[in-house]
């Protein structure tokens, strides 16, 4: 056996240690973080992470780029608020019924969308989203632009009230790690291989004999609901779900994030949307935009990250090595 045979799987040895020692660092962070920090601030940063690596899944490992994704995110926020507060659901079931609700209409906005490619297919999902917008915007349940306002948040698993910080802190914590687990087992899985040689030559890959087409809607479903799971989590936290869910800046903001973290990585888009929260959370108060404050980080991070914080951060470790 050669050298160089023998030195490839303690290499990958050494990085699956090392990915568990920072995820193991992380963790524990978020254990102690709502001590230290504002939780609800935290449950926040935890709901967009787990928004922007589900729209990571479809733009990063299958090369799809959304303009409409708040539609699955919104949309799974006012259903999750509806059924638990008008039909009294847990928030278990109020959770499923988001998720079930995000994945059917990226069923169906999917399987419209992804008959086009490039910017034809991004313009489709946007067109689509606004539409989906403008029906929240009349439907007599979601409440119109006051939104649906006073959703209880019910008690976690029977057990757990989640109007306490601490335990509504832990709960969305669980569920958003077991979201971030169910990414990380698609990407590295055989289909997730097959939708990043989709994303790297659609034309190799329909050439093997695999139905692209199929695989593309399955991504995307797959990123709708567990976009909808983000959003119906959302809607607990903060107690409403409101227009603000299902508008194209929310697309935008998601978007941002993912670019900001760097896509195509499992930790990009976490750390992204804790950047994007953060500069919202802390210069809210501010005189200078936060806006402006949003788009010079934007730029200088497309300066100097062309891969993005976390891609490019990546990029030169691997180089080095």
């Amino acid at each position: 056996m050669s050298e160089t045979t023998m030195t490839l799987p303690r290499e990958r040895s050494a990085a699956r240690l090392t990915g568990f020692v920072l995820f193991a660092i992380v963790l524990a962070g978020l254990v102690v973080a709502p001590f230290l920090v504002y939780p609800i601030f935290l449950m926040k940063v935890l709901c967009f992470a787990l928004f922007a690596a589900s729209f990571n899944l479809l733009l990063g490992y299958t090369g799809l780029l959304s303009f409409g994704h708040a539609a699955f995110f919104g949309g799974a926020s006012y259903v999750t608020a509806h059924a638990v507060k008008v039909w009294g659901l847990p928030p278990e079931l109020g959770l499923l019924a988001g998720v079930a609700a995000g994945a059917l209409l990226g069923l169906v906005i999917g399987f419209l969308a992804i008959r086009r490619q490039g910017i034809y297919f991004s313009m489709i999902t946007l067109a689509l989203s606004q539409m989906f917008f403008f029906f929240c915007l009349q439907a007599p349940f979601t409440g119109g632009e006051d939104g649906l306002q006073g959703v209880p948040r019910g008690l976690g698993l029977g057990i757990f009230d989640l109007n306490q910080p601490l335990a509504i802190y832990f709960y969305v914590l669980a569920v958003v790690l077991i979201g971030l687990f169910a990414i990380w087992r698609i990407v590295h899985s055989p289909f997730g291989m097959i939708l990043k040689s989709i994303r790297e030559n659609e034309t190799r890959a329909t050439s093997l004999g695999l139905s692209v087409g199929s695989y593309k809607l399955a991504a995307f479903v797959m990123s709708a609901g567990l976009a909808g799971l983000a959003g119906g989590l959302k809607a607990l936290v903060f107690q409403f779900a409101t227009l603000t869910d299902v508008s194209w800046q929310m697309s935008g903001e998601v978007i941002l994030m993912t670019l900001l973290g760097g896509i195509g990585t499992m930790a990009g888009p976490l750390v992204g949307a804790a950047l994007v929260v953060s500069l919202q959370n802390y210069l809210a108060t501010s005189a200078f935009p936060v806006t402006v404050i949003t788009g010079l980080t934007f730029m200088v991070c497309v300066l100097l990250f062309r891969r993005g914080i976390v891609g490019e951060i990546a990029h030169r470790l691997r180089r080095r090595g």
